[in-house]
């Protein structure tokens, strides 16, 4: 197998379990991260001689120059992630999510295939009753979302450019994630026992972290059918609200105490279900079930042991 596959942000919490995946099914790969999250993420990928690492920014034109000049395939995962760390510094969440993006643009070659990880938060709020697809309209609500989405435009309106626009992501990595919503209620759960959940009904859609690694394999292997579009990339059977994926979680974790509360509002307004069916025309389907991941996660929680500043 020939293809080089350059990921940034490879030691986060998509890239880490991304490399891996990339490496066994037989590409090289070059990773590419400024480490802001720790250093150990992708010690377990450092004996595959097929793995390289370059600890740097991917706002550096002249690092992006070198590093582009070796590969066929750019998956930018470097980005500050979620709507509160955005609003915690704009001005990085800006350079970071788009202007590296539109730099990497403008440095790559047309015949270098790019895969973009957007978000289907884009969708904004709706009414979690009708399914948006990839022709609904974009309606972000927060400085997150308008950067991935103002992203995703330049680059679909480049030659060979392919945009994942990923549901609510949960499962275990090596950097692990506590804010995502399914990773949040599990961990929750097993750790203090009770939530309180303020607009039950909102509704969202979920995908397993591995899930997304291997999609993004069969983009790399399927360009032809594929460049030019945006899918949405989700489980059909994970379009849920609040409620039931809390209730969900109880199934395995019978002592969880529930409160949804009447009073109150999450400053998170995204309420929408979507449809995967572009990509499952195009020939890929997410496996991996809302049940496998919430049991995966519970396995990974204990691992925890006591917590940094608790006494238990």
């Amino acid at each position: 197998m020939s293809e080089r596959i350059l990921v940034t942000g490879a030691a986060g919490y998509l890239g880490s379990i991304l490399c891996q995946h990339l490496l066994e099914a037989g590409y090289k790969v070059t990773g590419l991260d400024n480490l802001t999250y720790g250093q150990a993420y992708l010690f377990h990928l450092g004996a595959n001689p097929s793995f390289n690492f370059i600890n740097g920014d991917a706002r550096d034109t002249e690092l992006m120059q070198e590093l582009l000049k070796d590969v066929d395939v750019i998956i930018p995962l470097a980005a500050i992630v979620g709507a509160s760390a955005c609003k915690r510094d704009p001005q990085l969440t800006k350079s970071v999510n788009l202007e590296s993006i539109q730099l990497l643009n403008r440095l790559r070659s047309p015949h270098q295939l790019i895969i973009y990880p957007n978000t289907n938060s884009g969708y904004g709020t709706k009414s979690g009753d009708s399914y948006c697809t990839e022709d609904s309209p974009l309606e972000p609500i927060s400085l997150y979302g308008q950067t991935k989405v103002q992203a995703e435009v330049e680059l679909l309106n480049s030659p060979n450019a392919i945009a994942l626009r990923l549901a609510t992501v949960f499962g275990l990595s090596p950097r692990m994630r506590l804010d995502l919503l399914v990773n949040h209620f599990v961990y929750t759960a097993v750790t203090d026992g009770y939530l309180v959940i303020f607009e039950k009904d909102f509704k969202r859609n979920y995908i397993h972290i591995r899930d997304v690694a291997d999609c993004m394999i069969y983009c790399i292997q399927n360009p032809q059918k594929m460049v030019g579009r945006p899918y949405n990339l989700g489980l059909d059977s994970a379009n849920l609200s609040k409620e039931q994926l809390a209730l969900k979680v109880k199934e395995y974790v019978p002592n969880f105490y529930i409160h949804f509360a009447a009073i109150g509002s999450d400053p998170d307004k995204r309420n929408y279900i979507v449809s995967n069916q572009r990509l499952r025309e195009a020939g890929f389907e997410a496996k991996r079930s809302l049940d496998d991941g919430i049991q995966e996660l519970i396995k990974g929680y204990r691992m925890l042991g006591r917590g940094l500043f608790k006494n238990v």
